[in-house]
Parts: structure tokens; sequence; C-alpha cells
């Protein structure tokens, strides 16, 4: 089970960095600024557990961006871990399918509590609104599920095999 969670998280990393591909990528094409709302995420989780970000201004301001990429980073290779357990099954379905069930999961973990904290509200999303965040998690999706398969390959190659003939002498 920790080999399945850590060839999980590695997997979940790499899903993060396509993910994070992705969505700079979308940023750089369309002009458009960073979101916002995983700071604003860190910054009312903080409040509502009495711990908040420390600082004034700009200094303030930083340290929730910082702490909402990695809050982004700990959920992609979190997730991951979960993936990793799931291998057996996301390995044997089609790329497409274990690639989208994979993203829709993230997409939903991340999604989910900034909807219930009232930082977003996916139904008054546009279209281009849902592409700028369904793409990226497609992204993390296959990437996860690839480096998982790249594992289970890896370990069947170099798995001992079991012969029921005698040797020959």
């Amino acid at each position: 089970m920790i080999g399945a969670l850590t060839r999980g998280m590695a997997a979940g990393a790499a899903g993060t960095t396509a993910l994070n591909a992705a969505t700079y990528a979308d940023m750089a094409v369309r002009a458009r600024a960073a979101s916002r709302t995983p700071a604003t995420t860190v910054e009312k989780l903080a409040e509502q557990a009495g711990k908040p970000v420390p600082g004034e201004g700009e200094q303030r301001q930083n340290r929730l961006e910082g702490l909402g990429a990695l809050s982004g980073i700990a959920a992609g290779v979190g997730i991951g871990a979960v993936a990793g357990l799931f291998a057996p099954l996301l390995t044997r379905l089609p790329l497409v399918l274990s690639a989208a069930a994979v993203g829709a999961g993230a997409m939903a973990a991340t999604d989910l509590p900034m909807t219930r904290l009232g930082i977003t509200d996916p139904t008054t999303w546009s279209a281009t609104d849902w592409a700028s965040d369904a793409l990226p998690h497609l992204a993390y999706g296959a990437m996860t599920v690839a480096v998982l398969r790249g594992f289970r390959s890896q370990r069947r190659k170099h798995a001992p095999t079991l012969s029921l003939t005698p040797a020959s002498r």
C-alpha cells in the first residue's frame, strides 16, 4: 500500500506540472491574469481556523499567493496518492476514460471547497470559464494516469517470473 501511495504521489506531482503548464499556456495565449481563487481559498480557510495569514498589504498578498500555489501542489500530490491506490483499475481502463475520471476527481476536489466557501459559483461560469478549468484538469488526469501506467509497466518488466518446469541441466 505504501508503494502504491508513493507511486501515486509521484504521478500526482507530474500531473500537477501538466496542469500548471496547461494553465500558464492558457494565460499566455489569452493574456489572462492568474486566478485569485487559490489565494482567496487559503485566506478564508485560515480565517475559519482562527489562524489568519500574517502581514499587511503586498506582503500579506504575496504570502497568500504562495500559499495558494502550495495548496494546489498539495492537492495534486494528494489526489495522485489516491489515484495510486486505484492504479490497478485505472490502468485497465482506456486512457481517455481513466484520465477523465482522475481529472474530474481533481477538479471536484478543488472546486467544491471553493464553491462551499462562496469563492466561486460554477453555475455562473461561461463556456470559456469551464474550459479554462476543465482542460488543465484533464491534462492533470492524463499525465497522472500515464505515469501510473509507466510504473505498472516497469514493475511487470522487472518482476521475477516463476517457472513451473524443471530447470534444464
